[in-house]
């Protein structure tokens, strides 16, 4: 992009020269650290990016792809539910000519299924011209249909493959979808146009398919044993079910026992063997089947062939409990000594444990000790031996008020029993923030943890982790995502009732986390060694944080606004000019998702509604709006020219400002106890206040437009306005304004706001950073 030229500069052609140089560098700074993990890694992906506009709609560009991702990312709407809208009597059945669908109906699919109503044009047409020219390509270059359009099964099929869901559900879907007279069989052509669209789903998502589809293909020799090309749905779903690479590719994401492997699709960058066939992987990015769990690598081809067991996440028999055992798992030690015999491990020859990660020659594992300490990660390792099943439900043991979320898929009631001297990381993950690197933090933490106590938020929230973890009183809790996501887990915890509150930490994704700032784990993970970061949780200090309840009352019920995200503030609440900033970029976030898939991007476009703020001044004259009381006083603006006022809890705000700024002296040692909990409004006193998220009190801070918020954020001014510092607020607005608690904006019609201390949160904050650290950069 060529900022020259861009748009925002002719708005900001009034700015001073100064401020204008100052925040362009301070952007570009920003825009280029973000954006330096998402280049393409050789010319290759470069040339493939330029040429991806040449394609001239017959095959769809990788760049095509990844935006066709996106979009489904956002969507909660299942092909299958599109699909009932092309029947007799759905709303679309007229763009339906037979088994096909002409480019209207496939625009207004790709509508439906993706909840995007102006999905661009142009995309859709070469979608379309994809799904025409791939059908003409299978059919050996035959002219195209009489009344042209492409087979709505066909499409169905291929969009199924890449939404989320269970193979098995996908398995069942694709079989009656090609199952036209519901006779419950599908001939030899009908499959083979299943597994077309698996084929072309799986090129895109990066598989070797000279490689998948001799899989396959065995696959469906194994099925039609009979030999009467003829598939039954019970033959299809087992023979599927039972085919590794194709639920991989269909999404496989959870064992259904243990010592399973999770594998998924890996391209590796350094020769790297099969551990079944002990050949190399080769081809086009040496790519194989990668274990999440314990790294086990084989070909694709070879996962049916029974490799070795996955690691072991728990003990079937109270006699193991406490029984501290190695557990070996072949791997690649790449020429590391062996920790017994000292010597060189070759290829292929040594074993490694998944607990401690000691490594050991083959023949050496049964010469050396069988105790296993867990390494340096102990304090955090919730260990197998800790973990037991207490009855297999339905067995004469089972409890009858057994909580299913405690029960593994093969059925194990699982508990966990205490080990002394170590406090368990219970370890939370948005995979959904900061784009692909909650995912890959995900997988990182299952496999330097037990997977028992790593749990997915995407998979039932945080209620079955801590269920599982409740009886445990000496545990830790490392939440991995935005401060939203923090918030998620705290109200988790006061819902849980839990007989302990254990200590959060956080592990920032994404952008903004000024809670994350705060506590000195940084503006972002920046894809540092894990292990390290768990070090730094073992060296955290405890603190208290306070967190309050809002109550939104307003004048006239029958108003219609929009609904208030919270009813809890943990960072912040506002009115007026931020919120008015933010309300603008959550409506054109929610409208357009795929414009907002970058921080690069997301930065642009806030630089742009803040700009326009500034020329609009929607919030100007804000103290004639509305009242603010605090702790029974009421504060005088009639001298004041605000657009927002920001009540805060912590010292950062919109991704590291700091509204209240410092004091002007350490005074803190000299206030009482007693003090402490008054209000302050006296304009000397509050210059020397400083600011404590565990002191009870909020404050209140006066923005007089977008402008100044700049300057705080660049440094140019060092705060806002102080307004007053209390334990109760009551603010009472009289035209309806722009409003926003943690980040989450809403518009409001008049009302009263009740703001009052809640509880406090047990949060674990980092070690102060030694200067040459790079990770707790903001």
């Amino acid at each position: 992009m060529n900022l020259s030229t861009h748009p925002l500069q002719c708005h900001m052609v009034w700015f001073s020269q100064d401020l204008n140089n100052h925040i362009c560098s301070k952007l570009l700074v920003l825009s280029f650290s973000d954006r330096l993990d998402q280049f393409p890694n050789t010319m290759s992906e470069w040339a493939n990016m330029a040429s991806s506009t040449d394609t001239e709609g017959r095959d769809l560009s990788p760049v095509d792809f990844i935006q066709l991702q996106q979009y489904m990312e956002y969507s909660s709407t299942r092909v299958k539910d599109v699909m009932r809208e092309f029947h007799a009597g759905g709303r679309l059945v007229q763009h339906r000519f037979g088994e096909r669908i002409n480019a209207v109906g496939f625009s207004l699919f790709l509508k439906t299924y993706l909840e995007v109503e102006d999905f661009p044009a142009d995309f859709s047409q070469r979608l379309f011209h994809y799904f025409q020219n791939a059908e003409r390509d299978s059919t050996m270059n035959s002219p195209p249909p009489k009344g042209g359009g492409v087979f709505l099964r066909d499409v169905s099929c291929y969009f199924s493959v890449l939404e989320e869901g269970q193979p098995q559900d996908k398995l069942e879907f694709t079989f009656k979808l090609y199952d036209k007279d519901g006779n419950g069989l599908l001939d030899s052509s009908e499959v083979d146009r299943i597994i077309t669209q698996m084929m072309r789903a799986a090129d895109y998502l990066g598989w070797d398919v000279t490689e998948l589809r001799p899989v396959l293909k065995d696959m469906m020799t194994a099925i039609d044993a009979d030999g009467s090309e003829t598939v039954t749905l019970e033959e299809w779903v087992k023979g599927g079910m039972n085919n590794v690479p194709l639920l991989v590719l269909l999404g496989l994401k959870k064992t259904e026992r243990d010592g399973q492997h999770i594998w998924r699709m890996k391209h590796f960058n350094k020769p790297t063997y099969c551990y079944v066939c002990q050949n190399m992987l080769l081809g086009l990015g040496k790519q194989g089947l990668c274990c999440t769990f314990c790294k086990y690598t084989v070909h694709g081809r070879c996962a049916n062939k029974n490799p070795d067991p996955c690691v072991h996440t728990f003990v079937k028999t109270p006699k193991l409990i406490g029984v501290r055992a190695h557990d070996w798992i072949s791997s690649d030690c790449d020429s590391s000594k062996c920790q017994l015999c000292h010597k060189k491990i070759k290829t292929l020859a040594g074993k490694q444990c998944v607990w401690c990660h000691q490594m050991r020659h083959e023949d050496c594992v049964p010469l050396g000790s069988s105790a296993c300490d867990c390494g340096s990660l102990r304090d955090h390792i919730l260990p197998p031996w800790a973990i037991y099943s207490a009855s297999k439900v339905g067995g004469p043991s089972c409890p009858d008020d057994t909580n299913l979320r405690d029960i593994t898929p093969d059925g194990h009631l699982l508990q966990i029993v205490p080990v002394p001297d170590i406090h368990p990381l219970l370890v939370f993950v948005n995979p959904k923030s900061g784009g692909n690197q909650g995912k890959r933090v995900l997988r990182k933490f299952q496999y330097l943890l037990n997977p028992r106590q790593v749990y997915n938020l995407s998979n039932g929230g945080p209620s079955p982790g801590l269920h599982f973890f409740r009886n445990l009183h000496d545990y830790r809790i490392l939440v991995c995502g935005g401060d939203g996501t923090v918030g998620w887990i705290l109200d988790a915890i006061d819902r849980a009732d839990l007989p302990v509150r254990p200590p959060v930490a956080v592990l920032p994704l994404g952008t903004g986390n000024d809670l994350a700032r705060c506590l000195r784990w940084g503006g972002g993970y920046d894809g540092s060694d894990l292990s390290e970061i768990l070090k730094e949780i073992e060296g955290s200090l405890l603190v208290h944080m306070d967190r309050w309840s809002v109550q939104v009352i307003p004048d006239n019920p029958q108003d219609v606004g929009d609904l208030v995200p919270f009813e809890i503030i943990n960072n912040y609440f506002s009115i007026g000019v931020d919120a008015s900033i933010a309300h603008r970029f959550h409506s054109m976030r929610e409208k357009h998702p795929q414009k907002f898939k970058s921080r690069v991007k997301n930065k642009l476009w806030y630089f742009e509604f803040a700009t326009s703020e500034t020329i609009s001044a929607s919030c100007k004259k804000l103290k004639d709006c509305l009242t603010i009381e605090c702790s029974g006083m009421l504060l005088d603006l009639s001298s004041l020219s605000l657009e927002g006022i920001a009540v805060v809890n912590i010292p950062s705000m919109h991704g590291g400002s700091n509204l209240w700024g410092e004091p002007k002296k350490a005074d803190r040692q000299n206030v009482s106890e007693e003090k402490l909990y008054e209000v302050i409004t006296d304009p000397e006193a509050l210059k020397m206040s400083s600011q404590d998220f565990s002191d009870r009190r909020l404050e209140v801070v006066g923005l007089e437009g977008a402008m100044e918020m700049g300057q705080i954020y660049t440094g140019l001014k060092s705060a806002g306005r102080r307004l007053a510092q209390a334990s109760q607020i009551t603010i009472k607005t009289h035209k309806a304004l722009p409003m926003q608690i943690d980040g989450e904006p809403w518009m409001q019609p008049p009302c009263t706001i009740h703001i009052s201390h809640k509880n406090q949160a047990n949060m674990l904050m980092a070690a102060p950073a030694k200067s040459s650290s790079f990770f707790h950069l903001k």
